[in-house]
């Protein structure tokens, strides 16, 4: 299992991305921070309230030199038919097929072949800094997720209840 402190994982991955299929690996991210997060598949209920809120929010994550990639284990094509009911999104979906990288980010489900709602924050050389992983039946807060990131980004201590622009703790 990945831990806070750790390089991510390295992948290469096939995506969907502006109604094309691209690769995609994590160091084509090395320098920038980056929000991977995984969900569990395409064509069901609660994902998309958190793919599309992603791709809405995509310019408050570019003006914090972040880029977004979300993970399934559904194959590019099975993105590509739901990103026509969905409309097109801000940033590329991975098809994690091997479930791998999956495995190698401890978010699958082996018995049921899916992944949990596991969300990343990987700074600009590549290590974990933020992990989150949760029930699949519950939808990730992407507000709380940009308030982490820029408290990462603060690159101080940060009390309960931080909010951008506030002052970080004395060290």
């Amino acid at each position: 299992m990945i831990k806070i402190g750790q390089p991510a994982p390295e992948f290469t991955l096939e995506a969907a991305y502006k109604d094309k299929f691209e690769k995609v690996s994590l160091k084509d991210y090395k320098g920038k921070w980056t929000v991977l997060f995984f969900y569990p598949l395409d064509f069901t209920f609660v994902c998309p309230t958190e793919i599309t809120e992603f791709s809405k929010r995509t310019k408050e994550f570019d003006e914090c030199d972040t880029k977004v990639l979300g993970a399934s284990v559904d194959s590019v094509h099975s993105h590509k038919a739901w990103l026509k009911d969905l409309g097109e999104l801000n940033y590329p979906l991975l098809s994690d097929m091997t479930k791998q990288v999956s495995r190698d980010y401890g978010v699958l489900l082996e018995e049921e072949g899916i992944t949990l709602r596991g969300t990343f924050i990987i700074d600009p050389e590549g290590i974990v800094r933020y992990q989150l992983i949760h029930d699949n039946n519950i939808g990730r807060n992407v507000e709380e997720i940009l308030r982490v990131l820029k408290a990462l980004q603060s690159g101080g201590l940060c009390p309960a209840g931080w909010q951008p622009g506030d002052d970080n703790l004395k060290g």
